[in-house]
């Protein structure tokens, strides 16, 4: 699902890279992504804080992740997107949800 030649994720950019798959995906919290998903999603302060209480959604998060795609891969919809994410599990989700989480609340 990756495309070739893909960099892998960047920490100082703030990339987190998660598993869809079988395949390393690079989530990039860019300006773009986060206006992207705050007009879908609402406020990301209150979405952070709804983290924080362990209230989000796994449509939220599969929201946020979605913009946060840097590349999509050829053939990928937001509903296998979804899929991979569940069948990936919160556990592996939670590291990656902590970096983009981070990044909206701190900057760059």
């Amino acid at each position: 699902m990756s495309q070739p030649g893909s960099a892998p994720a960047n920490p100082a950019r703030g990339e987190a890279s998660v598993r869809v798959g079988g395949e390393a995906v690079v989530l990039r919290p860019s300006f773009a992504a986060l206006v992207a998903a705050e007009e879908e999603l609402g406020p990301l302060f209150a979405l952070v804080e709804r983290a924080a209480a362990g209230e989000l959604r796994l449509a939220e998060l599969v929201a946020l992740f979605w913009h946060c795609l840097r590349d999509t891969p050829e053939g990928l919809d937001r509903a296998r997107f979804g899929e991979a994410l569940a069948e990936a599990g919160l556990a592996a989700l939670t590291p990656v949800l902590r970096v983009l989480l981070k990044q909206i609340l701190q900057g760059r």
